[in-house]
């Protein structure tokens, strides 16, 4: 078996509420998700790829993330500012990308990155 696409990430969150603003401000949207007897939401970016947020208490970040690729990450940093959200640390790997790191309102780190 090969895969062919990743379908879906599922994150704990502490809270749902707070979580959708948050994937919403980084350009997610929510859709109808079905009742599986916990609290949660399903959200989409464009159709790309699903996150799955599940209202489990969220592990502690010890590296763990995942990335969303961007066009311009000065360009997306100053939007997501305007939306009170901040990086937590900003990088760059020689050659390859330029990238920075936000924690969503339960802990959960997401990557910027923009390939060079």
């Amino acid at each position: 078996m090969v895969a062919k696409a990743l379908h879906h990430v599922s994150l704990n969150v502490n809270e749902v509420s707070p979580a959708i603003d948050f994937y919403e401000a980084l350009g997610f949207r929510e859709f109808q998700r079905p009742d599986l007897g916990f609290d949660g939401a399903w959200m989409t970016l464009d159709g790309t790829g699903e996150l799955h947020l599940l209202n489990f208490p969220a592990p502690e970040a010890v590296g763990q993330h995942f990335a969303l690729q961007v066009d311009d990450l000065q360009e997306a940093l100053a939007e997501l500012a305007t939306k009170g959200i901040s990086p937590t640390r900003i990088g760059e790997i020689d050659g390859i990308c330029r990238q920075a790191f936000l924690k969503d309102p339960s802990g959960n780190e997401v990557e910027l990155n923009q390939p060079l």
